[in-house]
């Protein structure tokens, strides 16, 4: 059975548009992590890889738009840098 330590807001945790991970300060001194495919994927469960602390991420899937969109610019970005680096 899992025992849940906390509940905390998908706002709280930092989002890393590079790894697609959200992650949250963890009381051992680790990071809470989950990635944003998992809660895509219905998943609400955040874990830390250094203790056996577990969080619930509280969020709205429509929550979870603002973040692809935020991966989706930064592609988007990449690529035009790429197009005018291999152009010049």
């Amino acid at each position: 059975m899992e025992t849940i330590y906390d509940e905390i807001e998908i706002e709280d945790f930092t989002f890393d548009s590079v790894t697609h991970l959200f992650q949250y300060p963890c009381p051992c001194g680790d990071k809470f992590a989950i990635s944003l495919e998992d809660l895509q994927d219905g998943e609400d469960v955040a874990v830390c890889p250094s203790c056996s602390l577990m969080v619930k991420v509280i969020f709205d899937p429509e929550d979870l738009e603002q973040y692809v969109e935020e991966i989706s610019t930064l592609s988007s970005d990449t690529t035009e840098r790429s197009e005018i680096v291999s152009s010049t």
